[in-house]
C-alpha cells in the first residue's frame, strides 16, 4: 500500500497545484494587499520519522510571535484570514508539502517539535507513515479553535485534552488504514468544508469512530 498511497498522493497533488495555481496567486496577493508580505505563513513541524519538515500555510495572522495554539477571537487574525481559516483555503500551499514528499493526502495531522515530545512514545508508531493534510482527527475536531477560545488556557486543554483525543483517532486510522479509506476521508473532508454535510460521530465506518469531542 505505501507505494500505491505514495502514487495517488504525487498525482492527485500535482493535478490540484495546476488546476488551482490561479487561485493560489490571488490568494497569495490579497494577503498581501491586505497586510503586507509575507503571503506565507512557514513552521516548523514534525514529519515521518520524527524529520522536521517546513510545512506552508497562507498567512492569516498579523506577522509576529504569540502562541502555538489559535483559539477563536484571537485578535491575531485578519479579516480575509478569517474566511480563510474558516473554508480551509489557507492550507492549499500544503499541496506542495504533499508533492514533495513531505506530507500525504491522509494522515495525521503534523505537530510542532514541542507538542511531540509531551507524546513522544505515542508518536513514534504514528510517525512510521507521513503526516497528512487530513484524516479522521480534522473532521473530529473542526471547531477546535472555538473549543480553544471557551478555555481559560487554550494551550493546557490542547495539550491535555484535544491532542490525545486527536492521537487516539490518528492511531485507530492507523490501525485500519487503507486505500478506500482515505478516499472516503477525502470525500468527507470537501464535504464537511464546503457545508454539505456536518462532521459526525461515525467519520467512515470501518476507519475511525470518536470517542469524545466534536470538531478539527
Amino acid at each position: 500500500m505505501p507505494r500505491c498511497k505514495r502514487a495517488v498522493d504525487i498525482a492527485v497533488s500535482g493535478v490540484t497545484l495546476l488546476l488551482l495555481f490561479p487561485l493560489l496567486l490571488f490568494i497569495a496577493a490579497a494577503v498581501v494587499f491586505e497586510s503586507g508580505r509575507p503571503a506565507l505563513f512557514t513552521q516548523e513541524r514534525v514529519g515521518r520519522h520524527f524529520r522536521r519538515f517546513t510545512l506552508w500555510k497562507f498567512r492569516s495572522m498579523s506577522p509576529g510571535i504569540g502562541p502555538l495554539v489559535t483559539a477563536s477571537g484571537d485578535k491575531r487574525i485578519t479579516r480575509f484570514g478569517r474566511f480563510l481559516r474558516r473554508t480551509k483555503l489557507d492550507e492549499l500551499p500544503q499541496f506542495w508539502n504533499v508533492f514533495s514528499g513531505d506530507m500525504s493526502l491522509v494522515g495525521p495531522r503534523p505537530e510542532v517539535p514541542r507538542y511531540i515530545e509531551f507524546y513522544h512514545s505515542r508518536y513514534e508508531r504514528l510517525l512510521t507513515m507521513r503526516p497528512g493534510l487530513t484524516d479522521p482527527a480534522t473532521l473530529e475536531f473542526r471547531d477546535e479553535e472555538t473549543q480553544l477560545g471557551a478555555s481559560a488556557d487554550p494551550e493546557k486543554t490542547y495539550l491535555e485534552e484535544i491532542l490525545p483525543a486527536k492521537l487516539s483517532l490518528s492511531e485507530r486510522y492507523l490501525a485500519k488504514n487503507s486505500i478506500a479509506g482515505d478516499l472516503c476521508i477525502l470525500v468527507r473532508t470537501f464535504l464537511v468544508i464546503t457545508g454539505l454535510r456536518r462532521p459526525s460521530r461515525h467519520i467512515c465506518r470501518g476507519t475511525a469512530q470518536s470517542e469524545t469531542l466534536s470538531g478539527d
